[in-house]
């Protein structure tokens, strides 16, 4: 659980930072602008006049990150994915998203979220997979169309292994650079294949399975690969050539950007304290 904080922070100084400076660097850094047209990101509950001492990142907005900000004194939640993705028709607090937003706002923290405007960047998502990886030559598999300041290329990545491996020790290469989850690491494909160029996207990913950069790919990595979409790439693979598969937990591949954000939004507003929750929030406790 790592903490950023500008250097000898003072109560005066933090006390000066409200809500309202957050979302303004978080914009900066994310902008909203650059979210995908069916995303939800932004502020999802809190005041703008609040003040800002402390924020908490995390992955996911669930029971026990919130348990997790408002026990530390947190005056801001953010997390990456959406609580309200989808359309709710009741916040009553006998419903799982009702009681986590009574909760927040009981407690005075804000709960603000960015999502696939923080997928693009450098920095973000998928390009902090890319170098804990150690990819190079790298390069978005789909430009961004937004031209917003800090919202450069574009989602999921691209670009080589330094010299070619087995695609068991690049299996073990992505299990080592992620966070250990139930579900490891599922591999589809020849282990004694040669691999190195890579394709990956941080979260869900089998609608770029026909991208031609991850079709020309030696591997995919992704999250969330369904059966048949799955089967019908290695098909088509073994056919005409193609990516072998590297299915990983969706919170892994999507925890590892945290770190850096915290430290960038610490520069941006000093005084304020920034932690990123150890909690591991995949959904999944065991398997048989």
């Amino acid at each position: 659980m790592a903490q950023h904080s500008a250097s000898d922070p003072t109560h005066e100084t933090a006390a000066e930072c409200t809500v309202a400076d957050f979302r303004a660097a978080v914009e900066r850094h994310w902008p909203a602008v650059s979210a995908e047209s069916w995303d939800r990101v932004g502020l999802v509950s809190g005041r703008d006049e609040a003040p800002l001492r402390r924020v908490l990142l995390a992955v996911d907005a669930v029971a026990a990150t919130v348990d997790e900000a408002v026990a530390w004194g947190a005056d801001v939640l953010f997390t990456h994915h959406p609580l309200l993705l989808r359309g709710v028709h009741s916040v009553a607090e006998d419903t799982a998203k009702g009681a986590l937003l009574a909760r927040l706002i009981r407690s005075d923290c804000a709960l603000l979220t960015a999502h696939t405007n923080a997928d693009i960047p450098e920095g973000g998502v998928s390009a902090v997979i890319a170098e804990r990886l150690g990819l190079h030559s790298v390069r978005p598999i789909v430009e961004s169309q937004h031209s917003a300041a800090d919202a450069a290329p574009g989602i999921g990545r691209e670009g080589l292994l330094p010299t070619p491996e087995t695609l068991r020790a690049f299996a073990e290469r992505v299990s080592e650079a992620l966070p250990q989850t139930v579900s490891g690491v599922r591999v589809a494909g020849d282990p004694d294949r040669l691999v190195q160029r890579i394709a990956l996207l941080g979260g869900a990913g089998d609608s770029l399975l026909d991208h031609p950069l991850v079709r020309g790919a030696d591997v995919y990595v992704t999250s969330d690969l369904r059966h048949h979409p799955a089967q019908e790439s290695l098909e088509l693979s073994a056919a005409i050539g193609g990516p072998a598969l590297v299915d990983v937990a969706h919170w892994a591949s999507e925890s590892l950007w945290l770190e850096g954000a915290a430290a960038r939004l610490a520069k941006h507003l000093p005084g304020v304290e920034f932690r990123v929750s150890g909690l591991n929030t995949d959904p999944w406790t065991f398997s048989v």
